[in-house]
């Protein structure tokens, strides 16, 4: 079979990650799969930019600032053309797509692409279901067609309250286009059967998945040793883009947690994410500052050599972070927001506080550094659940057989 993903990136970002690793197992079980994406950031052979680089990119990043300006949010763009003619576009049975409003594809492509294969879209958050936003947070107006925007800077951000004209637009496209909707956790699947754009579209969980090959529990203090860290002291996580203003990743929030933890010689705070200067002194704790980190080994390690791995965020999806974690062996302490409560299990495979109480937070912090047994039990059902319910193997067996009705029922048709 030969399934072609559409992805903001090979590798760089969240979602991006999760196109690779389905993309790497599909090619170990002998498929051909290739990638199309705004940015490339590996050597593999079998992935490529949509705009083909040079001057194209050029023209389309111009009409990406153009039409941003008048909030016409990825409508169009020069290299579509291109991407219609691509080879990979013609010999695919299947085109699966990630994270669309990275700034690369215009979802006017999306009719065409449907008349050449079957259409699989795995949601990474709520941004094909909207007027513009990646997270509706308490906003319900996703459901009868926005307009009136509450959040025009929310990400991605509108420059003018187009949003009612864009979310007819979607609707005109999916209903041309009928693509077949992945859910990769339980919350998003039931916003996206409530979702009025997604009438007539068939909607599946496919539960998220890590790399156990990849994010395993190695020795801590050989993880300390690798990325030259203290090896005494009991190391917590915070992990985001930005981890000195990522609110809806909580940002704020695991800072009012830590403030409530007295300070300690033994207990440190390590940040995984760009920024980090303004932690210090904000926070009772020395801080050590690993910035991004690209290769996965490393950032396995980096999970590995943390006590506690911290998940505030405010509405979240399932992120890769707390799968990482886990996986790694590191328990996560969390908010009960969106669908992390489908992985962080309070007290059997981590800890759940309730949304934005950082009190609660705190005390979930203060009460598995104390208990050593208890962290250690959650680090081995973490790590269990990963391996059987949020395998790479289960996810991409899952995948194919979707795929294999998908192409069955196109034959026919």
């Amino acid at each position: 079979m030969k399934i072609l993903h559409f992805s903001t990136s090979d590798s760089e970002g969240g979602s991006a990650r999760s196109a690779r690793r389905l993309h790497q197992s599909l090619r170990r079980r002998g498929h051909v799969s290739r990638m199309l994406v705004g940015t490339r950031a590996s050597e593999d052979a079998d992935a490529a930019t949509v705009h083909g680089g040079g001057m194209r990119r050029i023209l389309d990043r111009l009409a990406e600032e153009a039409t941003r300006r008048v909030g016409l949010q990825y409508v169009w763009y020069p290299s579509g053309r291109r991407v219609r003619r691509h080879p990979w576009v013609a010999e695919a049975d299947i085109v699966q797509l990630y994270n669309l409003h990275g700034g690369y594809l215009s979802l006017g492509l999306l009719p065409a692409l449907a008349r050449r294969a079957a259409i699989v879209w795995r949601l990474s958050d709520m941004w094909a279901m909207t007027g513009h936003c990646a997270y509706a947070g308490p906003c319900e107006r996703w459901q009868a067609g926005c307009g009136r925007c509450p959040d025009l800077a929310s990400y991605p951000p509108l420059a003018f309250d187009t949003s009612a004209l864009l979310w007819r637009r979607k609707r005109r496209l999916y209903a041309m286009a009928r693509p077949t909707i992945v859910a990769p956790s339980r919350w998003i699947e039931d916003l996206a059967r409530q979702s009025p754009l997604f009438a007539g579209c068939a909607v599946h969980h496919i539960a998220t998945a890590v790399d156990t090959a990849v994010y395993r529990p190695i020795p801590r203090l050989a993880a300390r040793e690798i990325l030259d860290l203290p090896k005494e002291q009991q190391l917590i996580l915070f992990a985001a883009h930005s981890v000195d203003d990522d609110a809806r990743k909580g940002s704020g929030a695991a800072v009012a947690a830590l403030q409530r933890i007295p300070p300690r010689q033994d207990l440190a705070v390590l940040l995984l994410g760009g920024g980090g200067e303004r932690w210090q002194g904000r926070i009772p704790h020395p801080v050590f500052r690993l910035g991004f980190i690209r290769d996965e080994r490393l950032l396995a390690a980096a999970y590995t050599a943390a006590d506690l791995a911290l998940a505030p965020a405010s509405v979240e999806n399932l992120p890769n972070a707390i799968l990482e974690a886990m996986a790694c062996g590191t328990p996560v302490v969390a908010f009960a927001t969106g669908g992390i409560g489908e992985a962080v299990r309070h007290r059997e495979t981590g800890w759940l506080a309730p949304p934005g109480d950082d009190a609660a937070l705190a005390d979930g912090i203060r009460h598995l550094l104390a208990d050593t047994e208890e962290r250690a039990r959650l680090s081995a059902a973490g790590i269990a659940l990963t391996r059987t319910t949020f395998s790479a193997d289960r996810e991409a067996s899952e995948f194919l057989a979707l795929y294999e009705r998908l192409r069955a029922a196109r034959a026919a048709a």
